[in-house]
């Protein structure tokens, strides 16, 4: 049992999600009889569940992909795994696949806020014992709780959105790694026909900082409660509004950023214009009509502090132009209505 007391030692030792993840498939990996372990993704394309390998075994060597799991080649539907899709349906914690050349498998999907979108799977030759499984539901569980104290310290309070902390984490991570590259290729969700991108527009990744119109009146004349139920309300908006490998975040107040992933410019004009549309038209209890503005930028070029800077830019001008709308900083520059910003690390210099 030693050593698998060291492997628990060092797997909660991460701060990370994926590295915990990393680190509980080289736990089991440890164990005799194991002939494959990954941590599967699951997911949603046009409302059929999908799922495809995130982190595996191979050559040996554990590896990790942070590419777009709709776009992904080696994604399968859940149908094809009958066991699982069940178990999921149920809300079940484990399943066990029927035995298939010699092989059995059993799977350990994570439970988050009442979804599923990681599964553990563990693969060995022969049947597994009522004693293997014992321990190897325990590491799981270890790792689960882990997992919901990560995610715990990740979100804002209030909104459960992702906090400011957490974005300066993945945004400095990512904008190295794939976020900023402008990799070409296809939007990961499908979208409605109206929200079709023109024929030859790059893929890109966009970041968006959102504003409430008027908050400070909204607490003034109503106090802080109802001023706390529409940035739940808010919250809500976001998520219906964005996809879910899309990323959303509470800075404070009454300001939010997203990051928009693989997609167009004509369709991040019309994703966010949805969004504000959505705000717009919603009925607030006891406040009324609430309006958001929003300016976005791409992630191509510049460091984080730059990118954050610009839309920052671009949402100021739409609050000071009329506010409810939606502000492009290219846009704006190419316009003559906004000066470049160049930043130097800290530093802005216009």
């Amino acid at each position: 049992m030693k050593p698998i007391l060291q492997n628990l030692v060092e797997m909660t030792g991460h701060r990370d999600h994926l590295r915990l993840e990393v680190s509980v498939l080289s736990t089991l990996q440890t164990l005799s009889g194991i002939v494959e372990v990954r941590a599967l993704e699951l997911f949603t394309i046009d409302g059929v569940a999908h799922v495809r390998p995130r982190s595996w075994v191979e050559d040996g060597q554990l590896v990790s992909t942070d590419s777009e799991a709709a776009a992904d080649p080696r994604r399968e539907t859940l149908d094809k795994y009958p066991a699982l899709r069940d178990c999921v349906a149920n809300q079940g914690d484990s399943a066990l696949a029927s035995p298939r050349r010699g092989r059995h498998v059993l799977w350990l999907p994570v439970w988050m806020h009442d979804k599923v979108t990681t599964c553990l799977e563990i693969t060995q030759s022969r049947a597994f014992s009522a004693h293997k499984l014992e321990v190897l539901k325990g590491v799981f569980q270890v790792y689960q709780n882990y997992q919901s104290l990560l995610d715990y310290s990740e979100r804002d309070a209030l909104t459960g959105l992702f906090n400011r902390k957490t974005f300066d984490e993945q945004f400095s991570r990512h904008a190295l790694n794939g976020l900023s590259s402008g990799r070409p290729g296809t939007v990961t969700e499908s979208l409605p026909p109206e929200e079709g991108s023109l024929p030859g527009e790059p893929v890109q990744q966009w970041l968006a900082v959102v504003d409430i119109d008027h908050f400070k009146q909204v607490n003034d004349r109503f106090g802080h409660l109802y001023g706390d139920e529409v940035l739940i309300l808010i919250a809500n908006i976001l998520r219906s509004s964005f996809r879910s490998h899309d990323r959303i975040f509470r800075f404070g107040g009454e300001e939010f950023v997203v990051l928009l992933r693989s997609t167009t410019l004509s369709t991040a004009h019309k994703v966010f214009n949805r969004f504000r549309l959505a705000v717009q038209e919603y009925n607030f209890p006891q406040v009324g009509q609430v309006t958001v503005s929003l300016g976005f930028v791409s992630t191509m070029q510049g460091s984080p502090v730059e990118i954050l800077g610009q839309a920052d830019q671009a949402l100021y001008y739409a609050k000071e132009h009329g506010r409810n709308q939606v502000c492009f900083y290219d846009d704006l520059v190419a316009s003559g209505q906004l000066a470049a910003k160049v930043a130097n690390d800290d530093v802005e210099l216009f």
